[in-house]
Order: structure tokens, then C-alpha cells, then sequence
């Protein structure tokens, strides 16, 4: 026993000398160069490009960033893969770009380089940059078209008729071939958009007009909001691409339905049953509104005042009058009422005289 505690001893203390005192493999001092973004979007709008993107929380060595330095936008024009920043249009500094976070920035392309290259693009990246103002290269790279947008309309305004909701737009610009206006819509509860599409009729005026869209999807007793776009589509490498302008004003529309259904039609009356039990029998056409709740049934005598005899809604488009005596002559009148208590108008009377 005591012979072999020297030894263990010393197996310890060489584990301990190697562990602390022989040194690996020198590694390289880290270049701190940020890892290039490679989630780089762009979107238009207007005069306006929007870029966005994740900035980098590590270097190129996968060791953790320590001190992020600015990170410059580059634009070039008709150059799809542009091996440097050709034009710098801006800067985001570290202060606004936590690291792993997402980053935006918002380019204005001038009118006149629109102008200049109306059928052209223009390619965004963007470059991020340690401390030293060193970079590891370009990110991947996003291109918009530069094609002029239409200018929004001066005002618009809505009101709410039968079939719909009917929305004017005011001293629009004639539109060039490739670009439209467009009405779009969303509902107070949802800020997602809708595209409702294209005019459904026109007045023009010299270079400009008014627009009419008409929505056909609303669903009564609810609030939408409404704008107008000009919408213009190019094709950038083959694909197209959805160019929007500025918004028009918003508005909102309660779509209160007013409107009655439209009076029923083909009213005919006969007399039947037997002289202790007789009846008339009515039956017209089928309203086809979709929102019909029933019919009401009208009834009166040569000279006397009408009345309704149903006593709840007419639910399909036929009645039995029971409550009538031999040798009299009834005239009748049938109306349509909405699910919203809307009635439309009478229709024409018909007239049967109860057999005796």
C-alpha cells in the first residue's frame, strides 16, 4: 500500500503539467469581420424603396460580434451583380442596428434618374462593417424597377348604393399602357388590404378623368375603409414586378343597407276549396335577392282599406287565404322584405271572387 501512493502522485502532477503548462496549436487573431447579410428585401412605393434585413451577430470566424460599425446602402443602376458598392445612397449605424435584430432603410430614388431609366432597374445591397470599417463583402443582392408611378388621384369619395358600394375617384391621370388604378379596402378590424381591382367606368377630361369601382362584396351593416393606387407592372430578369403609387386619401363607408328588395312579380289568385271551407289560393315568381327574409300578403275589398293578413313572414312565394266568404271579390298585393326589414313595393293586385 504505501509503495503506490508515490506513484499516484506523480501520475497527478504530469495530468496537471499537461493540462496547464504545454500550449495547442496558435490560432489566428480574429479579422472581426461581419458575416455578409444574406435575407437583404427590397419593396417600392412611390418615390420610395424600402430595404430590410437581418443585421449579423456573428463574424466570418463564427466568433460573436463585439463592436458593429456602420453599415452602408449601395445602389447601381441596370447592373445586376455590381462586385463592389457603386453608389453609396446611405448609412445605418450601429446605435440602430442591435445585432441579430431587424434593420430597414428607406431610399428616395430621384425623378430624374426614374426619368433617365424609366425601362430600367436598380440593384440594392447592403455592406456592414466592423469598428475599422472593414467588411467581408456585399450582401446578396435585390433590384426594383425604376419605371415612373402614377401620381394618386386628388380626392375620393364613396356612398353606399344597391348593389354595393360605389367609390369615385377625382382628377386621376390618363394611364399609360402597363399601369392601372386600382381601389383597395380594408375592414377596421383587419389592416390587411384587399385589392378590388380596376375602374368599372370612366369619365375623361383632356389628360385626366374620374374613375368609378364598384364594390360588390361588402356585407351590410359593417365599416370598410377605401384608398386608390396606381398600380404599374414591369418585368425585372423575367418576372413581373407590382409597382404601386402613392395612396389617394382614405375613406371610410358604413354600408348601410336602405335598399328594399324589388316587388315580387306574376301575382295570380284562385278560388278554391268548398262553400262550407272556401280559400284562395296565391302564388307569384321567386324573389332571387340574397338577402330575403319573406313576403308580406296585402288584402282588401272594392273600395275598402288594405290591410296585411299574415301574421309572420311569408317565408316561400305562395299563401292560402282562408278567411274569406262566398260571393266576395278580393283584391291582393304581395311585398318582398330583406333580412334587415326592408320591403319593397306592392306588386300588382290580383283580383279572385270566392265562388259560393
Amino acid at each position: 500500500m504505501g509503495s503506490k501512493l508515490p506513484t499516484t502522485l506523480a501520475v497527478l502532477a504530469l495530468a496537471a503539467l499537461v493540462a496547464c503548462g504545454i500550449p495547442g496549436a496558435p490560432q489566428p487573431p480574429s479579422l472581426a469581420l461581419p458575416r455578409t447579410v444574406q435575407n437583404l428585401r427590397a419593396s417600392r412605393k412611390g418615390d420610395r424603396v424600402t430595404l430590410t434585413w437581418t443585421t449579423p451577430h456573428e463574424n466570418t470566424d463564427r466568433t460573436r460580434i463585439k463592436h458593429l460599425g456602420v453599415t452602408r446602402i449601395c445602389r447601381a443602376v441596370d447592373v445586376v451583380t455590381p462586385a463592389e458598392c457603386i453608389e453609396k445612397v446611405g448609412a445605418v449605424t450601429p446605435d440602430r442596428t442591435p445585432l441579430g435584430a431587424a434593420a430597414t432603410f428607406t431610399d428616395t430614388v430621384p425623378k430624374q434618374l426614374q426619368e433617365a431609366h424609366a425601362t430600367g432597374f436598380a440593384s440594392y445591397a447592403v455592406e456592414v462593417e466592423n469598428s475599422h470599417e472593414r467588411s467581408a463583402g456585399l450582401s446578396n443582392q435585390v433590384s426594383v424597377p425604376l419605371a415612373l408611378t402614377l401620381p394618386p388621384p386628388r380626392r375620393i369619395s364613396g356612398r353606399v348604393i344597391a348593389e354595393g358600394v360605389e367609390i369615385t375617384a377625382f382628377d386621376a391621370v390618363l394611364a399609360p399602357r402597363g399601369s392601372a388604378y386600382h381601389l383597395l379596402r380594408h375592414s377596421g378590424n383587419s389592416q390587411q388590404e384587399l385589392d378590388l381591382g380596376e375602374p368599372t367606368g370612366a369619365s375623361i377630361d383632356g389628360q385626366s378623368g374620374t374613375f368609378t369601382f364598384l364594390d360588390r362584396t361588402v356585407e351590410w351593416e359593417k365599416m370598410y375603409f377605401y384608398k386608390v393606387v396606381g398600380v404599374t407592372t414591369e418585368q425585372i430578369e423575367g418576372v413581373d414586378q407590382r409597382i404601386e403609387g402613392d395612396d389617394s386619401n382614405e375613406i371610410w363607408v358604413f354600408a348601410h343597407d336602405i335598399f328594399p328588395p324589388a316587388a315580387p312579380a306574376g301575382l295570380e289568385a284562385v278560388s278554391a276549396g268548398t262553400p262550407q271551407q272556401p280559400f284562395i289560393d296565391l302564388s307569384w315568381a321567386p324573389n332571387t335577392e340574397s338577402d330575403l327574409a319573406g313576403y308580406n300578403v296585402y288584402r282588401h275589398e272594392e273600395g275598402a282599406e288594405t290591410h296585411k293578413i299574415n301574421s309572420e313572414l311569408v317565408r316561400g312565394p305562395a299563401y292560402r287565404d282562408a278567411a274569406v266568404q262566398p260571393g266576395h271579390q278580393y283584391l291582393y298585393s304581395v311585398t318582398a322584405v330583406d333580412l334587415r326589414g326592408n320591403e319593397s313595393g306592392r306588386s300588382t293586385e290580383a283580383s279572385e271572387v270566392v265562388q259560393p
